[in-house]
């Protein structure tokens, strides 16, 4: 089927239009539900720090209009005669990505993160069906293939879910690999709005858990998020506290900084994973890591089963995000404040502002 031949109908979005442009309303269009599609009236829709970034062009590639959010959480409003797994009436959620080819090693093995000829991602990617961009939760409603839509648990708020689907999955997929659970100390450098997910899920998964913060204001936050103990970064007396007894170090921070401090505080075969996204390279020395053996790694998100699972896991263990709701209409503040990091700890958007 050609792409213009494929029935649309316009929705209410906020985006930009260039990179130096504030988000504003705009119409998108959304394509009609195919046979295996859900379509999702969007109640709230979380700020990921990457929605900044890529309306602005901070990363390069950024498709202009821009409509930026892959925290979504709403409410069915129609399925495709094909759909399994849903019914109008649900609550269902969408996270960072929307399609992948699904026959590569990586899409068999649940990793569509991965995958090899590139995933489609909820916003600012080559959309398959209409070829145009990909426009993402700042929107009234979104349409996306049943196979990546998740089940919200019952029992969590709607709203503070909203961020699970990038902040949760994004700290919880790398602390799952590394088999992180009792028995083990795990530091958590950065306590924004993955950082304070990396607390919350490490400690539900039985570990002792260590935040590393350069704020002395932000010592009892951590301690009521659920770390066992807290560490000034900047004070060197502190930071030989767990030198060299870390298992696990979960680095969630953005800026500039130090990352051999943090790789000391590794035991034997420990590993410290980047979750964060500094835009310049930070430097290893190569003694940071040889003498103990010690792993630097990376991380991005999730797939689609473990994504489902880390909901299920915050179902069960009643974790959702520490959030602000705001206004649509107040979306370029938030983005002022979130890079002054004035934000405790995920800005969400109430969707029902756009109707207004």
């Amino acid at each position: 089927m050609s792409t213009s031949s494929i029935p649309t109908k316009p929705v209410k979005a906020f985006g930009a239009q260039a990179a130096d442009a504030p988000l504003d309303q705009l119409n998108i269009n959304r394509r009609a539900p195919h046979p295996h599609d859900v379509e999702i009236e969007i109640l709230y829709c979380g700020v990921c720090h990457s929605d900044l970034h890529t309306a602005r062009n901070e990363w390069h590639g950024t498709i202009y209009p821009c409509v930026p959010g892959h925290e979504i959480v709403g409410r069915v409003v129609s399925v495709g005669a094909h759909v399994k797994n849903f019914k109008v009436g649900d609550h269902a959620a969408v996270g960072c990505l929307v399609d992948s080819c699904r026959e590569c090693d990586y899409c068999k093995d649940d990793l569509e993160q991965y995958c090899s000829t590139g995933h489609t991602q909820t916003y600012n990617a080559p959309d398959k069906h209409l070829g145009t961009p990909t426009y993402g939760g700042y929107s009234e409603s979104i349409v996306v293939d049943e196979a990546f839509v998740l089940r919200v648990p019952e029992n969590l708020d709607l709203a503070a879910t909203a961020p699970l689907l990038c902040a949760g999955i994004t700290t919880y997929s790398p602390l799952k690999h590394w088999k992180v659970g009792p028995g083990k100390k795990v530091g958590i450098v950065g306590l924004g709005g993955l950082g304070h997910m990396g607390v919350k899920i490490a400690k539900a998964m039985g570990a002792e858990v260590i935040v590393f913060t350069t704020s002395p204001s932000k010592v009892e936050d951590a301690k009521r998020l659920g770390a066992d103990d807290v560490v000034l970064s900047k004070d060197e007396a502190q930071m030989q506290r767990y030198a060299g007894k870390l298992h696990f170090v979960l680095d969630a921070v953005s800026a500039q900084h130090d990352i051999n401090a943090y790789l000391s505080q590794l035991r034997v075969d420990g590993a410290l994973v980047l979750v964060g996204a500094p835009e310049n390279p930070l430097p290893v020395a190569p003694f940071s890591l040889i003498p103990m053996r010690k792993t630097f790694a990376g991380s991005m998100i999730g797939g689609i089963a473990q994504t489902q699972e880390m909901l299920d896991f915050c179902g069960e263990h009643d974790i959702v995000s520490d959030i602000e709701m705001i206004r649509m209409q107040d979306i370029n503040q938030a983005y002022e404040r979130l890079l002054k990091g004035d934000v405790k700890y995920r800005f969400v958007i109430d969707m029902a502002s756009l109707k207004q």
